[in-house]
């Protein structure tokens, strides 16, 4: 993808590529529509093979975007040299980018609103998620909301990217 100019390359990364930079990843691209002039994709620090969860599938639907096709990938350094822009999720996924393949990538609230704000999981946000079910659920809920908000801010800074 790289190889053509007109088109450019964003790259979401989290840790599972389950919840937040599929998540990212399926906004931006509903946001761009069909004829977008950017490759979006996503990819996890560890990816261990895992399904999304039914929670961020159902939401994602909810929004018109539909996940099915969506296969778990882990990061390697073919998709970074692929990636014109690298968007870390959260703060473990920026040190993790640093200290394995020596890239300095910006946070996604970052980029969005100029905040230096991670994007947790729902375990880091709620070490006790598995006892309090509606509470993770909520969590996982307003993440979603947070980014489909924030993606048109995302879109804005597109273009100074690189």
């Amino acid at each position: 993808m790289k190889a053509d100019r007109s088109a450019r390359s964003v790259l979401f990364v989290c840790t599972g590529n389950i919840f937040r930079s599929v998540t990212a990843e399926y906004a931006l691209k509903q946001y761009l529509g069909p004829q977008r002039r950017y490759f979006v994709s996503s990819a996890g620090i560890e990816a261990t093979p895992q399904l999304i969860h039914p929670l961020v599938r159902a939401l994602l639907l909810e929004r018109g975007a539909d996940p099915a096709g969506h296969v778990q990938r882990k990061l390697t350094h073919s998709l970074l040299d692929q990636a014109d822009c690298v968007v870390a999720m959260g703060r473990d996924h920026q040190e993790a980018l640093q200290r394995l393949f020596g890239l300095s990538a910006p946070l996604f609230n970052q980029i969005c609103f100029g905040r230096e704000d991670p994007i947790l999981d729902v375990h880091e946000a709620l070490p006790d998620w598995e006892q309090n079910e509606a509470q993770a659920r909520a969590y996982v809920r307003s993440v979603v909301d947070h980014i489909y908000g924030a993606i048109p801010h995302f879109a804005a800074r597109l273009p100074r990217l690189r």
